[in-house]
């Protein structure tokens, strides 16, 4: 009996035990729509933290208000209310909990631009337990510091340039990792110029690699998406209440990058007023955050990008020119993807497998067709472009082997065009009937994609269905599909609808 009496009273003090450990434990949110994650997530965590769940941003709005949590781990992708959404909200009613999102593949930019909402850190699913355990304790750590800015850190640059890599064997691509080379170990201002799409921020990403910087932060900034009245606080940062939404301190980029590299992609939408603040830190090293009267030194290594001409916008003296001067110590101008069709194939490659494990692994390959066509397009979007269409293909083709009439309808327009231009000049046709028989071509192949659904034609055109059923009429072209070819008879008179 004694035993027994003794058992309840053990069994109640190995509970008092469990209860204590568990409240001095820190509590960690996990907020995910998908019940198999946050029951992993409470499994994996619950030996170090004290776990509770919210399956959306609603559930954990209510729940932070019963129980207050130490950290969140915040999907991004979530129904009624996405994380975004969630983390605004959290910032409106002033709760400065610290916020990991969890993202997958195809949302990490998201992630990162949730930073400009005051999110520390991202994680990519399916999750590392050590590397998740460690990034909370991290964070918790680092809870009462101010919160940095949304940058593209050191960690992000490694994967952002894991992901996409500087891909061709065509003689600019050889040029221009030559020059990537050269410049790398100089660890001076570099200007990297070209069309948008080209992969500027890669180049920069490239040159950090190969630097003596490699082991320090590389952090980007894109000018032109910051507004013109924060700008100088993303830069320079700001003082506790330097102006009246200054709320707490806040590091600028520079700061951040110390010891590391800066990369300003667009700098040719800097304000003068921030241009002239920007010369002093390349001259001196040093700035002053807004609100502060002592200055800050850092040593950073900057490199900027724009596809804009900065003599041109010097000219019109929007531009300072003893900038551009500090800025262009070297130059590295990228060529755009027309003068390098040869890497097409590589590039086509690459993009497939990076995005096929997002479309249950689906692998496309391309008829020797679709690849001509592809290597005649212009490609006014460069590598962005390619790339768009790849996942687009990836998403919609209707075949495993890509052929050329799967291809975007923009760039099998650039197909007919040189088709008609051939005729011309060879004496087959004259300019009206090349125009004719383009027209054509183009709503014949937009009703065989939609299947002669003339609405869906119309949209994939760009034009409106009664404008797509007057040049039908115009043209001959059967409602049915049938006779196909163009009619060689006159278009009836009254053919509008």
């Amino acid at each position: 009996m004694k035993h027994r009496k003794e058992r309840p009273d053990a069994l109640s003090e190995a509970g008092r035990v469990r209860e204590r450990s568990e409240a001095s434990m820190h509590k960690v949110m996990v907020v995910d729509d998908e019940e198999a994650i946050r029951s992993s997530l409470r499994l994996l965590l619950r030996k170090n933290f004290s776990v509770i769940t919210a399956e959306d941003g609603e559930d954990a709005l209510d729940l932070i208000g019963k129980d207050q949590p130490d950290i969140i781990l915040l999907d991004v992708m979530m129904p009624k209310k996405d994380g975004i959404e969630t983390l605004q909200e959290l910032h409106e009613r002033g709760l400065e909990i610290p916020v990991i999102m969890l993202t997958a593949a195809n949302t990490v930019r998201t992630a990162v631009q949730a930073m400009k909402y005051g999110a520390r850190d991202y994680l990519n699913k399916p999750f590392n337990v050590e590397e998740l355990t460690s990034l909370i304790i991290s964070t918790l750590e680092r809870r009462n510091e101010p919160p940095v800015p949304a940058s593209h850190t050191k960690e992000f640059g490694r994967n952002e340039t894991a992901q996409a890599q500087l891909i061709g064997d065509s003689a600019p691509m050889k040029d221009l990792l030559e020059q990537i080379e050269s410049v790398a170990s100089r660890d001076t201002t570099v200007l990297i110029t070209g069309e948008s799409g080209t992969g500027k921020e890669l180049v920069a990403q490239r040159i950090h690699a190969l630097s003596g910087r490699r082991d320090k932060p590389f952090v980007a900034l894109n000018c032109a998406a910051i507004p013109e009245t924060l700008i100088e606080s993303e830069l320079f940062g700001h003082e506790k209440g330097a102006f009246t939404s200054a709320v707490e301190k806040r590091i600028g980029h520079f700061e951040l990058a110390n010891g590391g590299t800066l990369f300003l992609d667009e700098i040719g939408e800097l304000s003068l007023a921030v241009q002239v603040k920007m010369l002093r830190f390349l001259q001196e090293q040093e700035f002053f955050p807004v609100g502060r009267a002592t200055p800050v030194r850092v040593n950073v290594r900057v490199i900027a990008a724009t596809n804009r001409d900065l003599e041109a916008l010097i000219r019109e003296q929007k531009f300072r020119q003893d900038l551009f001067y500090r800025i262009n110590v070297i130059n590295i101008e990228l060529p755009p993807l027309r003068d390098r069709y040869e890497d097409i194939p590589q590039l086509l490659d690459y993009f497939v497998s990076r995005f096929a494990p997002d479309y249950g692994n689906r692998m496309i390959q391309f008829d020797e067709e679709a690849l001509s066509v592809m290597r005649e397009y212009d490609w006014p979007g460069n590598i962005r472009e390619l790339e768009n269409a790849v996942e687009s293909l990836l998403a919609l083709a209707p075949e495993e082997t890509v052929r050329a009439t799967h291809l975007p309808s923009k760039v099998l327009a650039r197909k007919q065009k040189i088709g008609c231009e051939t005729q011309i000049f060879e004496g087959g046709m004259n300019f009206e009937e090349a125009e004719r028989q383009f027209e054509s071509d183009m709503i014949l192949k937009a009703l065989r994609r939609t299947n002669y659904v003339q609405t869906r034609a119309a949209e994939l055109l760009g034009i409106s269905r009664r404008i797509l059923k007057y040049k039908m009429d115009k043209l001959g072209i059967s409602e049915q599909g049938e006779g196909e070819s163009l009619s060689e008879q006159e278009p009836p008179a009254s053919g509008a609808e």
